[in-house]
């Protein structure tokens, strides 16, 4: 049984803990980041994925634009990786060169988004169906940076066209440090079950470090994949929206064979924590984010719907800090009473 990592080393970075905090689009804030790496256990985090063709207009922009706000970041988010997507190489080489002025420690391309309008303009997932493509993008992008080099990736455009070991292949060859692949097809989306074989494959077939994703929402499942993969490092993406605690939990594990689950005051304090950090931040829809991740952060919480509905029609950031501190008010001394059994 292969241990797990205690580090990943990409390029000349070595990444510690080998556990990465997956892109996700309207989730991977700089504040969610920041969220995440005060919380401890994270190795890697990353931006949403950013569109090439938005990078590339907005450096002649006289304001700063909605893309590039994708791509703040502060200095306590190192080591940090910039996510890109798009289909024409001369503008993802651009829009790569962007993100190492900008101090990306690493640059990642995005192969594996399924939603409708990003396949529409042949990004994400959408490149799965032409391989030479990815291969144009691939070394022109190479050429035109120093930093590492990933790209996170799908099995395929469905379960009759894989191409998750010819993809893999493909990045070696052009110079890539690392790949990460989340082994559902397009065509599945984010339904069925995530084939665990399909990173083991991969990871037999080339020298490069291999990051597994999908289906990992508890540290049993990280070490499971470890085992079973033999992958080199695990990306979590959604279970840490609602368990931002998983990856130090990850940790605890490794250390104890056992991890502690957050009390009610771990939530109520940690949920408090994020809503000021975007109160404090003051940009973009704060409002829209709290009630966003009210979602999140109350799952098993019991009564979180209700906590839900008060966010929900709320009208201010203020007043949604009040709900939450009456919500958890008295409970919150009371041990894990609020806590579903």
């Amino acid at each position: 049984m292969p241990p797990f990592p205690s580090s990943l080393r990409i390029g000349s970075l070595d990444i510690a803990p080998a556990t990465v905090l997956a892109p996700m689009a309207g989730v991977t804030d700089t504040v969610f980041r920041r969220f995440i790496r005060g919380l401890g256990g994270c190795g890697l985090i990353m931006t949403e994925f950013t569109s090439s063709h938005g990078v590339r207009a907005s450096m002649g922009a006289r304001k700063p634009t909605r893309t590039l706000h994708y791509l703040e970041f502060d200095p306590d988010e190192h080591p940090i990786s910039a996510q890109l997507f798009g289909a024409d190489p001369q503008v993802m080489a651009e829009a790569a060169r962007v993100c190492q002025d900008l101090g990306f420690d690493i640059l990642d391309i995005n192969f594996g988004c399924p939603v409708n309008k990003v396949v529409k303009c042949n990004g994400g997932s959408g490149l799965l169906r032409d391989l030479p493509l990815v291969e144009r993008i691939l070394t022109q992008v190479r050429a035109a940076i120093s930093i590492p080099f990933t790209m996170k990736f799908r099995a395929g455009w469905c379960d009759g066209d894989l191409v998750a070991v010819k993809m893999a292949k493909l990045a070696e060859n052009c110079g890539l440090q690392a790949v990460a692949l989340h082994p559902r097809t397009r065509e599945q989306g984010y339904a069925g079950r995530a084939d665990w074989t399909r990173i083991a494959e991969v990871r037999d077939a080339v020298k490069i470090p291999v990051i597994g994703n999908g289906d990992i929402v508890c540290p049993e499942d990280a070490l499971r994949m470890v085992r079973e993969t033999g992958c080199d490092a695990v990306m979590i993406g959604r279970a840490a929206s609602s368990n931002p605690w998983i990856f130090r939990q990850i940790s605890e594990y490794l250390a104890t064979g056992d991890y502690s689950h957050p009390t009610v005051r771990d939530r109520y304090e940690t949920m408090r924590r994020y809503y000021r950090m975007l109160v404090d931040r003051g940009e973009g829809d704060t409002v829209g984010k709290m009630k966003q991740f009210a979602t999140y952060f109350t799952h098993g919480v019991r009564n979180g719907s209700k906590l839900r509905a008060d966010v929900h029609r709320t009208p201010d950031a203020q007043g949604i800090l009040d709900a939450v501190d009456r919500f958890f008010g008295a409970e919150v001394h009371d041990g894990e009473a609020l806590l579903a059994s």
